[in-house]
């Protein structure tokens, strides 16, 4: 049984979350395959807003198992925040929520460090969430990484120890102003420690490759988008983990020929949050128009997004690197309204026009070069149907499709999973 890959396309924010509730009751297993809690998906439904930031988003569906792989990286306090939060909701967390033993653990100091490393870099900081994401990931590659599985030994603490002095060393080292009491902030670390050791801890490639022997469904879930990935990203301004479809090979443990179908999710505009070049950036009342709407905000740090149009050039390199079978496109009801909508289709790029995604994407590189669709003016968040759908938005859908060669199969027309369209005739 083939696993399939969800992905974000852009810089994240996407609505990966809604689309995994969405998908989850055609699979057995929800599995998330890299990053930490500087993700936030969000999930809307009977009237109420639930925030994710590592546990997959598959978690409300009763008859879905749900699998933190190897490559994520937990934050015990923030993960038992979580676990606090779904406290209401009677889901049996001990046997539906299971963890890979190979995952690595966030800890204070690694927070920490973060805050001295974005410090030190003064005007030139990369937008980090603080969250202490990039300094586990580099002492993952480092071979200094504290792991979920070492819970389970004697010396747990011996290793804790050691790389925590490690780490207050080198916050010396930057030599910036970071305030900070450690005793108080272990003391909460050990004792959400003591919390996540009451969880199922697994062997999560074992267990993957038996359910598939098993003919289970599983469904790969990532997090942030294609455009942060650490390889193929807008680089420096990315993530620490590989957020393209490759990531699920080593953040799970799956074959590469193992690989289903693999479904991309993009906004019917494109979002930032926080630094790094962005050349559809609107500076105007439209986008503007576009952060109010769409209520554009932060899941996890509450930050403004930065909002402009559609980046086709970005968006196509995105489909290729992840080789998208499925699209599906977020957000088309915040768009109604605009009497014009812009997509850039190529780049002016040192004194020729391309087409492709280069090197350096900084604005002084990289001028966008548009093509103008006519908008749509109708409430969108009302329609169940494909045939109620404006036909300049559906002339916008044929657009993007012609050029992206990828079927759009789902339409988001509003945060709630009810504001879902699916569309047959889009399936390959």
């Amino acid at each position: 049984m083939a696993v399939d890959l969800l992905l974000g396309l852009q810089w994240g924010d996407e609505g990966k979350g809604k689309i995994v509730d969405v998908l989850t009751k055609n699979y057995d297993i929800i599995a998330r395959f890299q990053g930490g809690p500087n993700a936030g998906h969000t999930l809307e439904f009977d009237g109420i807003k639930h925030v994710l930031h590592t546990i997959p988003s598959g978690i409300f569906h009763e008859e879905a198992i749900n699998v933190v792989g190897n490559g994520v990286v937990i934050d015990p306090v923030i993960f038992r925040k979580e676990l606090a939060n779904l406290s209401q909701f009677e889901i049996d967390i001990k046997s539906r929520l299971l963890i890979s033993r190979k995952a690595h653990l966030i800890l204070p100091t690694h927070r920490l460090l973060d805050a001295a490393s974005e410090t030190a870099k003064g005007k030139a900081k990369i937008g980090s969430t603080l969250k202490g994401i990039g300094p586990t990931y580099m002492d993952k590659t480092g071979r200094n990484g504290l792991r979920v599985g070492d819970l389970e030994l004697s010396n747990w603490k011996d290793k804790y120890r050691a790389l925590a002095d490690k780490h207050e060393a080198m916050i010396h080292f930057y030599n910036v102003d970071i305030q900070y009491n450690l005793q108080e902030l272990e003391a909460e670390f050990f004792s959400a420690i003591e919390t996540l050791k009451k969880l199922t801890f697994i062997d999560s490639e074992e267990y993957l490759f038996q359910a598939q022997k098993e003919g289970k469904g599983i469904l790969a879930e990532g997090a942030q988008g294609s455009l942060l990935d650490i390889d193929f990203g807008t680089y420096p301004y990315v993530t620490s983990s590989n957020t393209t479809a490759a990531g699920a090979c080593t953040g799970l443990g799956v074959a590469p020929n193992q690989i289903g179908k693999v479904y991309g999710i993009f906004k019917a505009y494109t979002t930032r949050v926080g630094s790094g070049p962005f050349p559809t950036e609107l500076f105007d009342e439209d986008g503007a128009t576009m952060g109010r709407v769409g209520n554009e905000f932060g899941a996890t740090t509450g930050r403004p997004r930065r909002c402009g149009w559609l980046d086709l050039v970005a968006l196509k390199y995105a489909v290729q690197i992840n080789g998208v079978t499925h699209l599906m496109m977020m957000k088309s009801d915040v768009l109604s309204g605009f009497e014009t909508i812009k997509v850039c289709t190529a780049y002016h790029y040192q004194g020729k026009k391309i087409s492709h995604l280069p090197y350096n994407i900084e604005a002084s590189n990289v001028t966008p070069i548009y093509t103008e669709l006519k908008g749509w003016e109708q409430d969108l968040t009302k329609m169940n149907s494909e045939d109620q759908l404006p036909k300049t938005l559906m002339d916008y859908i044929e657009f993007l499709e012609e050029a992206l060669e990828v079927p759009i199969q789902i339409v988001s027309v509003g945060p709630d999973r009810t504001q879902t369209i699916h569309r047959e005739l889009a399936v390959s």
